[in-house]
């Protein structure tokens, strides 16, 4: 019975995660709606690039983790690069710098060793223009970004006062840092 509701149980949180990407996706689609290049920090098996390719099917999705799985997403095709380590790396922040229109840190990834070096290796490998999107509250995520050559983007649609607010940050990089 309990490897039953285990089974239930992540194939509910699976369909969780997928809806919630495709929401998160969505949320770029309006506000850019043909990026070259995607990273995805903490991308794990590579979830987030491959639901967001329905929205995105010509955007180059790259990955960075700490773990293997990485290797195994570039692999199953998820991803077009892999890069292994954390994005706090100097060596992968230098190779990578301005070269991506989109950055995601989303929620289900790994925690960061320095969570505000992260954020800023985030901003470095983000071309000025580009977006970052951050999942969890706003009030936590954006005080956080304010001392960086950020302006927060308002998304155009605004949901019934009955919905929870949404639980992501928009923010374009405006200068070099």
């Amino acid at each position: 019975m309990n490897s039953l509701r285990t089974r239930v149980s992540t194939r509910v949180s699976t369909l969780d995660a997928y809806r919630r990407h495709r929401v998160l996706a969505r949320a770029i689609l309006r506000l850019l709606p043909e990026p070259e290049s995607w990273l995805d920090v903490g991308t794990g098996d590579a979830r987030f690039p491959e639901t967001a390719k329905a929205f995105f099917p010509y955007t180059s999705f790259d990955g960075v983790d700490p773990t293997p799985r990485v290797v195994r997403a570039r692999a199953a095709e998820r991803i077009e690069e892999a890069h292994a380590g954390h994005l706090t790396d100097p060596h992968l922040t230098t190779a990578l710098r301005a070269r991506y229109d989109v950055v995601t840190l989303l929620r289900d990834r790994s925690p960061a060793p320095d969570p505000d070096a992260e954020l800023h290796a985030a901003l470095t490998v983000l071309r000025p223009g580009g977006l970052l999107l951050l999942e969890g509250p706003p009030d936590t995520l954006r005080p956080r970004l304010e001392p960086h050559a950020v302006e927060f983007v308002t998304e155009a649609r605004r949901l019934p006062d009955t919905f929870p607010p949404p639980q992501r940050l928009i923010a374009r990089r405006n200068r070099q840092l």
